[in-house]
């Protein structure tokens, strides 16, 4: 199991279109995915767009990664570079 964690940098946090752009992204892996909001502690699986909009992220929250599977290495890797490039 690989973990990646993150600080949301956005200004407006995990709101409809980079949930839709991440939720889409992890969708690509045949992994298991779930983001963690930190701050409160709720985990739902990363490829539900409504779970992910749920977590209610906002800028300045911490989240996790937790992705268990046969491609987890590229997923871990592909996805940190994704959040940092859009959130």
């Amino acid at each position: 199991m690989k973990t990646v964690k993150y600080v949301i940098t956005d200004p407006i946090g995990l709101h409809a279109r980079p949930a839709g752009l991440f939720v889409k992204k992890a969708a690509e892996y045949q992994s298991n995915i779930s983001v963690k909001n930190m701050e409160n502690g709720k985990s739902v699986d990363a490829k539900r767009i409504m779970a992910v909009m749920s977590l209610g992220v906002k800028q300045g929250n911490k989240i996790e990664l937790s992705i268990e599977g046969a491609d987890e290495d590229t997923a871990e890797k592909e996805l940190a570079a994704f959040l940092k490039e859009n959130l």
